[in-house]
């Protein structure tokens, strides 16, 4: 395994949130919307170790239904609106806020595994 300097937790989470290489901070972390680049195009740092499986959906789900439920009832208990009101704002929202996030989530997430060194686990040899 290459040792490697961790870099600071700041730098971690804005390379993360730009989607940037976890490592330099310069290469593309993705290659698509959600697809990872196969390596990063400035330091050639391989992305095979990036695995951040349902985390970010999880995350999304947690920080955008927190968002979206809020201010529906924040809104109902002002001004009580029609329900037509309600779905239209509330809908377009839980719609809108996940595809806004999501990206970011993962690029953070991938690039705390790379400063905390994750792996996948492993059963111990007998």
């Amino acid at each position: 395994m290459i040792e490697r300097d961790a870099p600071s937790l700041a730098s971690t989470l804005v390379a993360g949130l730009a989607g940037r290489c976890p490592a330099c901070g310069r290469g593309k972390l993705f290659s698509g919307y959600l697809a990872l680049a196969p390596c990063c195009e400035a330091c050639g740092l391989d992305y095979g170790f990036a695995e951040s499986g349902d985390g970010p959906a999880v995350f999304v789900i947690l920080v955008a239904g927190f968002v979206v439920v809020g201010a529906a009832l924040c809104v109902e208990i002002a001004y009580a609106p029609p329900y037509w009101v309600h779905a239209l704002l509330w809908g377009s929202l839980a719609i809108i806020l996940p595809l806004l996030l999501l990206r970011s989530f993962k690029g953070v997430l991938i690039a705390l595994q790379y400063r905390h060194k994750a792996e996948e686990g492993q059963l111990a040899s007998e």
